[in-house]
């Protein structure tokens, strides 16, 4: 059901903030924090906070030194 919302462009979730519509409520979710504040992903190693898990993840690399994306030339 949630996957039909692709094809057909359906939104029911709508941000009461800023009316921004969402087509899952796990994005709704995730939307709402940049209005509430709420920043429940902290870095261990530096105290940083973020919004997103994906931001949080790529902000680790800064600490451990990885570097997924090298280039093809020179590494």
């Amino acid at each position: 059901a949630q996957h039909r919302r692709v094809h057909s462009g359906e939104k029911p979730f709508a941000c009461p903030d800023c009316g921004k519509s969402f087509a899952d409520s796990s994005a709704f979710a995730s939307h709402r924090r940049t209005h509430s504040g709420e920043r429940p992903f902290t870095c261990p190693d530096c105290g940083r906070s973020f919004v997103h898990s994906s931001t949080f993840a790529r902000h680790r690399r800064v600490h451990t030194g990885e570097r997924p994306y090298g280039c093809g030339d020179c590494g």
